[in-house]
């Protein structure tokens, strides 16, 4: 069934309504739903609901409330993932694998060994990965869809990772302690909002990495063999959401 997203404020005692013009489209372009269809609809905050469609017009469709719950979807763990920017279309398929893995925020970093370069159009990109975060969340059916973040430098990291309860920073160099070795450790019991940071093509800067220790990022090895950075990152997530949430 189709999930729809909409604001707390559009939701009434016993009617959502669904203003969202490309949702409305949707509906009656290409799922062809008419009055009595059942609707899944998150409010994007705490609360999804089954509903049944009353009208769907141009401009707005309601739908009456059958069924209200919490979040059943949601991770209780938030993973942000600070991911340092791939060139060509790679940073598509790690939005994409990442929302359906659970991660709760993605920060787009500029990194020393980038190969993409910023000519002044960037948000463009930012709202294209957006755009496949919305559709990831619907199809897997989450309660919250992640927001991509503009894009930052990789010197203003230490600042950004104030706050989390822990910090991975997964590193080809490495090889003492893996990524398992830190979430099973009593620090990482209680830790609920964990940073990720992930290296471009060609991996960290040797800085880099010395910047993000001093911050409190753990450097962690995800295994014996290099992963790519677009496999890098959901492995991750999935390695931690194995060990918290299973």
């Amino acid at each position: 069934m189709r999930r729809f997203f909409v604001p707390p404020e559009n939701v009434g005692e016993n009617v959502i309504v669904i203003d969202d013009r490309d949702d409305l489209h949707h509906m009656r372009r290409v799922l062809r739903l008419t009055p009595g269809d059942e609707l899944d609809i998150s409010d994007s905050a705490e609360w999804e609901y089954r509903a049944r469609l009353i009208t769907l017009g141009d401009d707005r469709a309601e739908a009456q409330i059958l069924d209200k719950q919490r979040f059943a979807a949601e991770p209780e763990t938030r993973i942000t993932l600070f991911q340092g920017i791939p060139k060509q279309g790679k940073m598509e398929t790690i939005v994409q694998k990442s929302v359906e893995l659970g991660v709760a925020a993605i920060v787009p970093v500029f990194m020393a060994r980038t190969v993409v370069a910023d000519k002044g159009n960037f948000d463009k990109k930012i709202q294209r990965w957006q755009k496949i975060a919305d559709e990831a969340v619907k199809q897997c059916r989450r309660g919250v869809i992640p927001q991509v973040s503009a894009a930052v430098r990789a010197e203003a990291l230490p600042e950004l990772l104030t706050g989390y309860d822990l910090v991975l920073i997964p590193y080809e160099n490495e090889d003492e302690t893996s990524i398992k070795d830190v979430l099973r450790s009593d620090d990482a019991a209680a830790a609920g909002n964990i940073a990720l940071i992930i290296g471009p093509e060609g991996g960290f800067a040797a800085e880099e990495v010395e910047r993000a220790a001093a911050a409190g990022a753990k450097a962690v090895s995800l295994g014996r063999t290099v992963l790519r950075t677009e496999t890098a990152g959901p492995a991750a997530i999935a390695m931690i959401m194995y060990e918290k949430e299973l």
